[in-house]
Order: structure tokens, then sequence, then C-alpha cells
């Protein structure tokens, strides 16, 4: 579930081109991400968003450190903070997706996969959630009815498909983070 550093620090330089005098702000806080000073950085964020508390590029990368720190509740405030004043980024969707998931809260998860589809209809990684959280969905659905009836083997069949799709385990965490840039078009 976890964004390996590596593509943070490739998300993170796409979003800042152009951006000469935060980017370097921003490069700090991204760079403290990578190198695991998850505290460190979220506090560097925090002094940032103190003066820019709009800026898109930090908040989101805040919502992954918290994501990081297993602050899931406080990430998904940001990325909802996120979808509400920038609509039009499939990003914070997808990234709100992959944590209800890891909650377990898969009707929402496809809600917002389905708004980053909307706000951006060639979002691979959105589409790649979406099938895995339509898997996992069905995964429970399917030990709903070998819960009533044990002996259904067709549902014994669906269900271990479904398990081997997913490595092993129906009800492990859905979905890849972000990938892509996170820019802006208003406020």
């Amino acid at each position: 579930m976890a964004l390996s550093r590596f593509l943070a620090a490739v998300i993170a330089g796409v979003m800042l081109v152009g951006l000469p005098v935060q980017a370097d702000e921003i490069q700090d806080i991204n760079l403290q991400f990578r190198k695991g000073e998850l505290t460190a950085a979220l506090d560097q964020a925090n002094r940032y968003l103190a003066n820019k508390p709009k800026d898109a590029q930090a908040l989101f990368l805040k919502g992954l450190i918290l994501g990081d720190l297993g602050k899931t509740n406080d990430a998904i405030d940001v990325f909802k903070g996120l979808t509400e004043n920038y609509p039009e980024l499939p990003e914070p969707y997808n990234n709100l997706a992959v944590l209800y998931a890891s909650q377990g809260r898969y009707e929402l998860a496809r809600n917002a996969l389905e708004m980053a589809i909307r706000t951006h209809p060639d979002y691979v990684t959105a589409h790649e959630n979406l099938g895995d959280i339509y898997a996992k969905m069905a995964a429970i659905e399917y030990g709903k009815v070998l819960a009533l009836d044990n002996g259904n083997q067709a549902a014994q069949t669906r269900l271990k498909l479904i398990q081997n799709m997913l490595g092993g385990q129906a009800t492990k965490p859905a979905g890849k983070p972000v990938s892509g840039s996170v820019r802006p078009t208003k406020k």
C-alpha cells in the first residue's frame, strides 16, 4: 500500500516543473519523505502550508506522508480536502480510494475511483485500482454465499479464482497510490 520512495520522488519532481521558488521547499519536503524522515517531512510540510494553505502540491505530499505514518484518517482528510478544492485532479481521488480500501471501505473507494476516472478517463492506475476493488467486493459476496451455503461449488470456484488473481488474499488492501502529476488549474 505504501508508495515507494522512488515513485514519490518522481511524482513530486513532475509536480514541481515551473515552480522554482516554492519548488525548493517542496523538494526538501519530498527529499525527507524519500529518506524516510517522515516526522521531519511532515513538520516542514506543515510549516510550508501555514503560509500557503491551499498549495495542492504540498497538501498532496502531506497526504502521502500521513499515509506512510499510518495516520490514515488524517491522510483521508487531506485528500478529501484536495478533491473538494481541486475536483479536476484525479490523483487525490485515487489516493483517497487506496486509503478507503485499506480500511475495507470498498464502496467509498469505488466512488472515489469513479470520480478519478470522470476527471481523467485515461487514468490507467484508477482503472486498475477500480478493477481490484470490484474483485474484492466480489470476493466478499462469494464469501457470504459460502457462509450461507458452504457446499456451493460455483461460489467456491469463483472465490478461489479471485483469491488467486489477488495474490491469495481476497481481503488485503486494494490499490496503488498515485502516479502522475498534481497540477491545480484553479485557486
